[in-house]
């Protein structure tokens, strides 16, 4: 199954709440988004599906195997992109902002020349 855009979004939330808060919940991830908690109920149902979460009996998520390698590689790309915006003195919320729409739209390739570059400028060869 493809994952589109807004499952990526959903996976990255579950991952960035289960490091801030240990354990996530659907109503977490509807907070985190600023969507309705029916809307997080639907998006769950499909990455249970596809097997990119569980939920167990007291309504915590849990990202599978699967789930937890898509959600790091689009977070990975979210904190590298932001670095790189207010590196170019892009502000803080701006720079979260944009980063989250192109994680989802740049290539492999791009992303990791943009990832060789960020780490040539912190071992000052640039």
């Amino acid at each position: 199954m493809t994952l589109h855009e807004s499952g990526e979004d959903y996976l990255e939330a579950i991952l960035k709440l289960r490091e801030e808060r240990g354990q996530v919940r659907s109503i977490d991830v509807a907070g985190e988004l600023g969507v309705t908690k029916p809307s997080v109920s639907v998006a769950m149902k499909k990455l249970r599906e596809a097997g990119h979460i569980t939920m167990d009996e007291n309504g915590l998520l849990s990202l599978t195997d699967q789930g937890e390698a898509v959600a790091q590689r689009i977070y990975e790309r979210h904190r590298l992109i932001a670095r790189l915006l207010m590196g170019l003195g892009v502000d803080e919320t701006t720079a979260a902002q944009e980063a989250c729409k192109i994680e989802h739209h740049i290539s492999d390739g791009t992303f990791a020349k943009m990832k060789a570059h960020l780490q040539q400028i912190q071992d000052g060869n640039l």
